[in-house]
C-alpha cells in the first residue's frame, strides 16, 4: 500500500517507522529538510520538501496513485485542508488526520468531518488517546497496561509474574482446570526482548509480561494470582497541565472517588486548568523541585504520572517521585530510545502516544472485518478485533492453543454480548467478533481470517 505521511515530527515518524516495517510504500512530506533527510535515512522511505497542503507538493508526492495520506503536522487547520486537497483534486481513497484542540472534537460539532464537509476518514487526537490509556490504568492499578472491550467487560492487561506466583511452572493449557473460577486466558508473553504468542504446553517464567484476556469480574481473582494485590488509586498527581492532564483530571473528577492535584510550570496553562476544572487542586510550580512534589502530595500518592512536554523531564519526575515514596509512576516519553531505560529509573509504565496512534491508523491499513487493532510492544505484537464471516476458515473450528497456527492466539469470543474463552468444544460461528493476540509477521495469516473470501488451510 503506498502511503503519505504528511509531517515529519515525532509522531510522523513513529508511523513511518511502524509502517516501513511492515514493507508498506511509504512517502514523507514535510517543509524541514534536515527531517526529511533523517527520515529517509532512518526509515527508508521517500521524502518530499514542502509545504504539504499545497497541490504542487502532494503531486510530487505521489498523491494521484496513492491508497492513504495521514496529515500529522502541528497544525490541525493544516492538517485539515491537507485532506480536502487530497480528496478535491487526487482523489485519495483514505485521509486521515492529527487534530488537537478540543473545540474541534466536541460531540456538538461531529458534522464538521463527514463526507459532505471536511472529507476526513479517521481524525487522530494522541492526548485524548494518552489521556484515555492513563484512565483505562488507574481502573485497573496492578496492571502495566490495560485494554477494555465490550464496555469493559472484558479487558487485555500486561502483567508482570512474580517470582513466588502460583501460576509459575503450570502449563497454560491447564490453569483452567486448576483454577476453574478464574475466567481468564493467558494470550502472549514478553520475554527479555522477544514476545510471542504461547503454546498450550508454555509456562509463564519470573520476569516475564503476561498479557492475560480476564472478565471484569475475574480481575480482582487474577490479581492476587499474579501476587498484585494492589488497592485501588485514590490519591493521584498529575505532573503537566496541558491538555492530557486536564483531560484526565476532568474524568476522574466525575467518578468523585478520586483526590487529584495538578502541578504545572506554566502559569498560563496553570490558570487554564483551574478554569477547567471544578475540584482539582492545580499548583504552580516545577514538577521536578522536591518541595513542590511534596506540596503536592506526591510521597504519599498512589500513582504519580509526568505527562509533561519532555520527556527526559517526565522521566525524572518519575524517578524522583518514587524516591519520595509514591507507589506508582507514569511517565509519557515519546522518544524511542528513551523508553528502554525507563525500568531502570523506577519507572512502573511508559506512555507512549506513537504507539496510540499506529494503532488507530493499522485498524484503517488491515484488511477484512477489523474492527479495532491495537499494536503492543512496538509493534512487534497486536490484537485484533474482528467479525468472522461465512467464508472465515475459522468456522465451525475450536480456537484452543492447539489449534491456531504458530505466532496467533485467541483472546476470546464475543458472542451475543456474551464473553466466551477458547476451548476444546468452544468452536467459531458466523458474525462473532474475535479477539486475536499475534505476531506481527502473522499479521497477514489474521487478515484472512476475517476476509469476505479465503482459503487459508
Amino acid at each position: 500500500m503506498r502511503v503519505i505521511i504528511c509531517g515529519a515530527g515525532r509522531v510522523g515518524q513513529g508511523i513511518a517507522r511502524q509502517l516501513a516495517q511492515e514493507h508498506h510504500d511509504i512517502i514523507m512530506v514535510d517543509e524541514n529538510h534536515a527531517l526529511i533527510e533523517q527520515v529517509q535515512i532512518d526509515f527508508d522511505v521517500r521524502g518530499v520538501v514542502g509545504h504539504a497542503a499545497h497541490p504542487d507538493v502532494l503531486r510530487a508526492a505521489g498523491a494521484e496513485a496513492t491508497d492513504m495520506l495521514i496529515a500529522v503536522t502541528h497544525f490541525d487547520e493544516i492538517n485539515m485542508v491537507i485532506c480536502q486537497v487530497a480528496d478535491t483534486l487526487f482523489s485519495v481513497p483514505t485521509k486521515i488526520a492529527r487534530v488537537r484542540a478540543q473545540a474541534y472534537l466536541d460531540a456538538r460539532h461531529s458534522e464538521l468531518f463527514s463526507k459532505t464537509a471536511l472529507p476526513i476518514d479517521l481524525i487522530i487526537s494522541p492526548e485524548i488517546e494518552v489521556g484515555e490509556a492513563i484512565l483505562r490504568r488507574i481502573r485497573a492499578p496492578s496492571a502495566l497496561s490495560s485494554i477494555a472491550f465490550e464496555e469493559g467487560e472484558l479487558q487485555i492487561l500486561g502483567m508482570k509474574v512474580q517470582e513466588d506466583s502460583p501460576l509459575l511452572e503450570t502449563a497454560l493449557d491447564q490453569i483452567a482446570g486448576i483454577f476453574p473460577d478464574l475466567s481468564a486466558r493467558v494470550i502472549g508473553i514478553k520475554r527479555k526482548a522477544s514476545v510471542f504468542a504461547p503454546r498450550g504446553s508454555d509456562q509463564l517464567q519470573p520476569g516475564d509480561i503476561a498479557y492475560v484476556a480476564v472478565t471484569r469480574l475475574a480481575t480482582p481473582r487474577l490479581n492476587k494470582l499474579f501476587n498484585r494485590d494492589v488497592e485501588e488509586h485514590k490519591r493521584v498527581v498529575i505532573v503537566g497541565g496541558g491538555n492530557v492532564g486536564t483531560y484526565v483530571a476532568s474524568h476522574l473528577e466525575r467518578d468523585g472517588r478520586v483526590r487529584v492535584r495538578i502541578i504545572e510550570s506554566d502559569a498560563a496553562k496553570a490558570d487554564l486548568a483551574v478554569s477547567a476544572l471544578k475540584q482539582t487542586i492545580v499548583i504552580h510550580g516545577d514538577g521536578l523541585a522536591r518541595d513542590v512534589l511534596e506540596e503536592a502530595g506526591a510521597d504519599q500518592a498512589d500513582i504519580v504520572i509526568a505527562v509533561t512536554n519532555d520527556d527526559k523531564t517526565n522521566m525524572l519526575i518519575g524517578k524522583l517521585a518514587k524516591q519520595l515514596g509514591a507507589k506508582r509512576t507514569h511517565a509519557l516519553v515519546n522518544a524511542y530510545e528513551l523508553v528502554a531505560i525507563s525500568q531502570d529509573l523506577d519507572i512502573d509504565a511508559v506512555l507512549d502516544p506513537r504507539a496510540l496512534s499506529v494503532s488507530k491508523i493499522l485498524t484503517k491499513l488491515r484488511r477484512g472485518r477489523i474492527l479495532s487493532v491495537q499494536s503492543l510492544e512496538d509493534g512487534a505484537a497486536e490484537i485484533a478485533e474482528g467479525v468472522t464471516l461465512d467464508s472465515s476458515p475459522l468456522i465451525g473450528k475450536p480456537v484452543d492453543y492447539a489449534h491456531l497456527p504458530d505466532g496467533v492466539t485467541a483472546a476470546a469470543i464475543i458472542r451475543d454480548g456474551e464473553v466466551l474463552f477458547p476451548g476444546p468444544s468452544t468452536v467459531v460461528n458466523t458474525d462473532d467478533r474475535l479477539l486475536l493476540f499475534y505476531e506481527s509477521s502473522a499479521t497477514r495469516k489474521v487478515e484472512q481470517f476475517f476476509r469476505v473470501s479465503a482459503d487459508f488451510f
